[in-house]
């Protein structure tokens, strides 16, 4: 993604790569020593271990960790995000909270994702994520001019006019 939508030469991209790859793996290290800690002093103090250590040795690691408003932590609560999102509907379905379906509900479901995000990006583009911004400015506005085969191969973006 750095190589397509992000502007520099190829050195500040590749610093940029490595920078990004230090700062996710140096917070998700300090953040799984966080999480094991605290289960660990919980389950100790309490001699047995409870589920709620577990959501609250997250909690604290989370905001000790990612609490910086910064690229990289909003990415991994983005991903996050979503994957706990499917993960409490497949929970509301077993426990029996949510009724089963009678029918495939992933079609409506990509629909409706699809639909909103390109809605936002139409008439709200400010209020998406910067790289999802640039995504899809590349996909949806960069690609009404074609300049080339360089721009399916290399990177799409307009050019200024002479």
């Amino acid at each position: 993604m750095t190589f397509l939508f992000r502007s520099g030469s190829l050195r500040e991209k590749l610093r940029a790569i490595l920078q990004a790859t230090y700062t996710h793996s140096w917070n998700l290290s300090r953040f799984v020593f966080i999480y094991k800690g605290l289960c660990t002093l919980q389950a100790h103090l309490q001699g047995q271990t409870h589920q709620a250590h577990s959501f609250l040795a997250a909690c604290l690691g989370g905001i000790l960790v990612f609490r910086e408003n910064n690229n990289i932590n909003s990415q991994i609560n983005m991903y996050l995000t979503s994957r706990a999102l499917f993960a409490l509907c497949r929970l509301g379905l077993e426990k029996g909270y949510i009724p089963e379906p009678r029918w495939n509900v992933f079609p409506a479901y990509t629909g409706l994702v699809w639909g909103i995000v390109l809605w936002l990006f139409e008439y709200h583009r400010h209020t998406l994520q910067p790289s999802l911004q640039s995504s899809m400015t590349y996909l949806y506005k960069d690609s009404n001019e074609w300049h080339g085969i360089s721009d399916f191969l290399i990177y799409n973006k307009s050019r200024p006019s002479k």
